[in-house]
């Protein structure tokens, strides 16, 4: 009895200190966002890293054969291979971006963190297993499906083979390695804890795990995709095909780093104070940007060859969700800066404009589609033909028509349209018609609590000064409204690419697929063909897509955002 009071007062005494007190407020701070992490985990992370398990197979309503990139090979060909390179250039690049910071954080402080790096390695090593874990795992759970056909299904049969999957041999295995590498860095982290005491040293063993973490991360895609390479290689010698695939990848790879050195010297260049670094920065850039040009040549054969012998449907998704964006975004936001402007004066019954530009993005999208398949229906009669016809013109098939703009403008003009300027369909320029009616009133809206935070003394400042209202619209109201333009630009890319619900009321067969974008092309093959695996292959195509459109936005335009 007196032991136990001695162990409890021992508790009591720990629990008061100041390190028990940073303890309990580790744990309340951990048992608040739990709940919020596991939700995260299952409904948002778990979904992804299972199509990405899905799209490494051949997967057709049940799992088959493991495939590798295949699936993303036969969607872009040889481009697969570069982009999986890509990610582990990436990986690498913030693995050392981590680590230099820390190293550099470091050094400010006069610290020596370097211990931390055991604990990081075996956490590190823990997420890597449980990786592993989670995919011998996957195809146990999976397989239940096999097992319980021909028989009685019942609830205990289920926990039963539930229960023997997690405790099959491999997967068992697999368990206690990541959880003996998990002891073994929480063990190292408490007694390093002891010895370092930082206050930074939470912080040391984040950047330590991030760069460890990623930079295995990157030894493991690099091996993966020589692999598929090589078996690509394999494959076409056997076939007796051309094998240039590894050239390709090599050369194209090199271009893309030289480039990226290139513009790393540029940034030092210009940020540099010396004249002579300044010009040996700057010719050192231009050179590699030549060197990295010819090597990226390289990229326009390889195009050629993946629009051969890749997806096609792909492809030619991609390009009328090129269409499709170029026709929206610039057309919207403009026609919305405009509204947004004129209902920021002071005019009468502006709120009741606001509503009704609003009134079409809350409508439901299935509905209004529905009615602009009647407006543009292709009869003589459907509204919008009979409006042509008042005018003198034409009726025109509209989403039935699969022909390019641009070649019935030239036809009606005698003109003869290659068939690389047909552009957009006219079915298609019907649903960017559609996208700019929906959307326009949500960008105004947007607009307009932009201009509101502009203060009126600035505008006042420039009247006084004799700036007309051109001047101060596009010399201060422009610049003021960047970052709202910019948020409004990074959606509607971002939208662009995942549209989906309107096209799909609003396409047709007789369209020909010209109004198919890469999302309605990646639902074709999940719901209508069933090829669960290639699917997931596009879907993460079309993430990387949008991945980089995004960064590209974000460098080119982010950095003229003005914030006051």
């Amino acid at each position: 009895m007196g032991m136990l009071s001695n162990v409890t007062q021992r508790t009591r005494t720990f629990l008061s200190s100041r390190r028990g007190r940073d303890l309990r407020e580790y744990l309340t701070a951990y048992s608040m966002i739990a709940p919020a992490l596991l939700l995260i985990f299952t409904f948002g992370i778990f979904p992804v890293l299972f199509a990405v398990y899905v799209s490494f197979h051949k997967w057709k309503i049940k799992r088959g054969d493991f495939l590798g990139l295949e699936n993303f090979a036969k969607a872009v060909d040889t481009l697969a291979y570069l982009l999986f390179f890509a990610l582990a250039l990436g990986l690498i690049y913030f693995a050392v971006k981590a680590i230099m910071n820390t190293i550099k954080m470091a050094r400010e402080n006069n610290e020596q963190p370097w211990l931390l790096l055991i604990p990081a390695t075996f956490f590190a090593g823990t997420g890597l297993l449980f990786t592993r874990y989670a995919v011998l795992l996957l195809p146990e759970i999976l397989s239940i499906a096999d097992k319980v056909l021909r028989v009685e299904r019942t609830r205990e049969l289920f926990m039963q083979l539930l229960g023997e999957a997690f405790l099959f041999e491999q997967v068992m295995t697999a368990m206690w390695q990541w959880l003996a590498a998990l002891g073994l860095g929480i063990v190292f982290t408490a007694v390093i804890w002891r010895f370092l005491r930082s206050p930074r040293r939470s912080e040391y063993l984040g950047q330590f795990f991030v760069g460890i973490f990623f930079a295995a991360t990157s030894l493991i895609i690099t091996w993966f995709t020589i692999t598929e390479i090589q078996k690509a290689i394999q494959v076409a010698l056997d076939e007796g095909t051309e094998v240039n695939i590894g050239a390709q990848i090599v050369i194209i790879a090199a271009g893309v780093l030289v480039l990226f050195i290139a513009w790393k010297l540029w940034n030092r260049a210009v940020k540099s104070e010396s004249n002579t670094a300044l010009v040996t920065f700057g010719i050192g850039a231009l050179i590699l940007i030549v060197v990295g040009w010819f090597l990226i040549a390289e990229v326009w054969p390889v195009l050629t060859e993946v629009k051969e012998s890749g997806d096609r449907d792909l492809w030619q998704g991609l390009l009328v969700t090129v269409y499709y964006a170029a026709g929206t975004i610039p057309f919207q936001l403009s026609i919305a800066l405009v509204l947004a402007y004129m209902l920021f004066q002071n005019v009468r019954g502006k709120e009741l404009f606001r509503v009704l530009f609003f009134m079409p993005y809350v409508t439901p999208a299935v509905a209004s589609a529905v009615v602009f398949n009647l407006i543009f229906g292709s009869r003589a009669s459907s509204p919008i033909n009979a409006l042509i016809k008042i005018m003198g013109g034409e009726h025109q098939k509209w989403l039935l028509e699969p022909r390019g703009v641009f070649t019935l403008i030239g036809g009606s003009l005698g003109i003869d349209v290659p068939s690389w300027a047909a552009g957009p369909s006219l079915a298609l320029v019907v649903i960017i018609i559609y996208s700019i009616w929906t959307y326009v009133g949500y960008d105004t809206v947007i607009y307009l609590a932009g201009l509101g935070n502009i203060s009126t003394e600035i505008n006042e400042a420039a009247e006084i000064d004799g700036a007309s209202r051109w001047q101060i619209f596009r010399h201060i109201t422009l610049p003021l409204l960047s970052p709202t333009t910019y948020f409004l630009s990074l959606i509607a890319v971002i939208g662009t690419f995942k549209a989906f619900n309107h096209i799909w009321v609003l396409r047709h067969t007789m369209a020909l697929g010209s109004v198919d974008t890469f999302s309605v092309a990646i639902f074709d093959e999940f719901f209508t063909k069933s090829r669960f695996g290639y699917a997931s292959a596009m879907a993460f195509v079309l993430f990387a897509i949008i991945l980089a459109l995004t960064y590209v936005n974000n460098r080119i335009q982010g950095e003229r955002v003005f914030y006051g």
